[in-house]
């Protein structure tokens, strides 16, 4: 069942996606595809947290550095999962069924998307506890 909580978290986190994989585009201006997915995922982690912890979970009252190290933490989880995710479809996976076209952005929103459960279970019971 989608609690109204888990509705907030998936809300706050597709605009913390979108931040991540628009900025991706922007950060391969200038670099490799690899260092732009993980610069993105730093500023949808920003976005993330603050609307977070703002909207999400009511945790404005805490202290905010041990939630930062936790936020941090449960999210190099998730940017591993991104990465892995990303460049196993872009390098390997989509070549193999002839998928060139758009194959790195298509890559990068499934690598995005996959990490939104254990994330959220993460941050509910460790990061904003």
């Amino acid at each position: 069942m989608l609690t109204p909580q888990f509705l907030r978290f998936l809300m706050a986190g597709g605009i913390a996606a979108a931040a991540n994989y628009g900025s991706r585009f922007l950060f391969s201006l200038w670099l490799g595809y690899g260092t732009a997915i993980v610069l993105a995922y730093l500023v949808g982690m920003v976005v993330a947290f603050v609307l977070m912890r703002q909207h999400v979970f009511d945790a404005k009252k805490s202290a905010l550095g041990p939630q930062i190290m936790k936020f941090v933490g449960v999210n190099v989880l998730a940017v591993l999962q991104t990465l892995a995710i990303s460049l196993v479809l872009a390098r390997w996976v989509f070549p193999k069924l002839g998928i060139v076209e758009h194959a790195e952005a298509v890559a990068h929103l499934v690598g995005v998307l996959v990490p939104v459960v254990t994330s959220y279970f993460g941050h509910r019971m460790l990061t904003f506890k």
